[in-house]
């Protein structure tokens, strides 16, 4: 692929350009591993390093030219040099521009929150499909271009990685693309140069603070989405979430609202409730669908609505909703010997911890016995630790805390954190394994008959990361072996 300079400078606003632009780029990269002869590079201020002190290095591998906020100290003789206010922002463009504008060619549909990101997405995807469309998704537990599995390593790609899977899209003739926007990606513009149809607010509790320090910095990198929204887009949040309006408050876009507490565009109320289903009058409307809980409600509310907006027919759409079935590792229930029911999901802070809890509660009544399985992420957001072990010791019968995903932490450690957000009345029903095998197994083990275990953290996750190494463990397996046991 070639492109001229000049043509992709126009997606950007330079602050200041030495050398020549009438001249053919072979490539473009901001991996400085990565660079070709005649190619472009970008450097960008990463969380780790900065792509500014690789410059020299590029200059010596005969790049033609180089996107930076600072100009080197040495411009070296037939690179074209580009300063920029913000490289990040560039880079997000540039990718856009150097894959045709992909997002232009589609219905490109983002999802944000803190949970609700996966879910919603991967229904529209699915409804997409359902009403007879090509569709791509970009998501959490895996990247599809229409039917074809693409593995994902990031919620939301780099920019140039993103800019590809949305150029395959539209190769392969997909008329729609729905996707996960994380606040990482907002705030390191990943997105940048992406035209979106429309974007969806799920909620905003706590996470992430090790990367943006408050929540308040966490909301606004949310919000910086919805701000950069074109007027013909549609941008639909959670009413009942405090932060939804918020979020909405600087958009040009055309603003609706969901909810199941309020008057809203799209209004659901739970009439039935089951651990396999429940039963919902979606704008009046009864429909039985294949999820549970009140956080699957609101999922559901924002993929009815957001099916509609997206320009789908509405009564298509509400016969389809009974056809959706729930994502990998999201509330996935397994039914075992003596009546015991598993159920594993990614629930990995305090509120989505609190959510599948109370939907577990509601269903199986103040008589039933939950034991929950949980941990934390080393090397995140240390403060999460004892509230979410606080919440899940209130919300179940035993509580079995165990290693996540310790990365480059003593689990131990990460175990002692969650153990102090405990009081002595939540002690004595308190296990500490730090072998999560073992402790789904014990859980397992000593589930009474008609009890449920909640394996909670990991959910479609397949590894457990130690050490910079990732080895295979997959929760859903652990609990069929389990269950093999009894």
């Amino acid at each position: 692929m070639t492109k001229k300079l000049s043509r992709l400078l126009q997606d950007i606003k330079p602050l200041e350009i030495i050398g020549d632009t009438d001249r053919n780029i072979l490539s473009l990269q901001s991996d400085s591993r990565r660079v070709e002869k005649d190619g472009m590079f970008v450097a960008v201020r990463g969380v780790t390093t900065d792509g500014h002190k690789y410059i020299p290095m590029v200059a010596s591998a005969s790049v033609a030219a180089i996107v930076c906020e600072e100009l080197p100290s040495q411009i070296a003789n037939g690179i074209t040099y580009i300063r920029v206010a913000d490289s990040a922002e560039a880079l997000g463009r540039l990718a856009s521009a150097w894959y045709g504008h992909p997002s232009h060619k589609l219905k490109l549909v983002g999802v944000t929150g803190t949970n609700g990101k996966t879910t919603p997405a991967t229904l529209l995807y699915e409804m997409a499909r359902l009403e007879g469309y090509k569709a791509g998704l970009l998501s959490t537990v895996c990247n599809y271009v229409d039917g074809r599995a693409i593995p994902a390593t990031h919620t939301t790609p780099d920019p140039l990685t993103l800019n590809e899977l949305l150029a395959e899209m539209v190769d392969a003739g997909c008329d729609y693309a729905f996707m996960e926007v994380s606040s990482h990606a907002a705030h390191q513009r990943r997105i940048a140069g992406l035209r979106f149809t429309g974007a969806v607010f799920s909620n905003l509790t706590r996470d992430h603070l090790d990367y943006h320090g408050t929540v308040e910095n966490y909301r606004n990198a949310k919000k910086m989405f919805f701000d950069s929204l074109p007027a013909d887009a549609f941008a639909l949040v959670n009413a009942d979430d405090k932060s939804g309006l918020y979020m909405t408050q600087n958009t040009k876009a055309r603003v609706y609202t969901y909810s199941l507490r309020s008057d809203a565009d799209f209004r659901t109320r739970i009439l039935e409730t089951r651990l396999d289903g429940t039963l919902l009058s979606l704008n009046g409307r009864e429909v039985e669908v294949n999820f549970t809980g009140r956080f699957n409600a609101y999922n559901l509310t924002a993929v009815y609505g957001a099916s509609i907006l997206t320009g789908f027919n509405p009564e298509e759409v509400l016969v389809n909703m009974s056809r959706l079935v729930p994502v990998a590792g999201r509330f996935q229930t397994f039914r075992g010997p003596r009546d015991v029911v598993a159920i594993v999901d990614y629930a990995h802070t305090p509120d989505a911890l609190v959510n599948v809890l109370d939907t577990i509660r509601e269903v199986v009544g103040s008589e039933g016995q939950i034991t929950t399985v949980t941990g934390a992420g080393g090397n995140r957001d240390h403060g999460k630790r004892p509230i979410m072990a606080r919440e899940a010791a209130s919300r179940s019968n035993r509580l079995i805390l165990t290693s996540d995903n310790p990365r480059d932490e003593d689990p131990n450690a990460i175990i002692a954190d969650m153990k102090a957000g405990l009081t002595a009345a939540d002690l004595p029903n308190t296990l500490c394994i730090t072998d999560r095998r073992e402790a789904i197994r014990a859980a397992i083990q000593m589930a009474q008959p008609g009890s449920v275990v909640l394996i909670a953290g990991k959910g479609h996750e397949p590894y457990q990361e130690v050490k910079g190494v990732r080895h295979h463990f997959d929760d859903r397996e652990e609990v069929t072996n389990a269950f093999n046991e009894l």
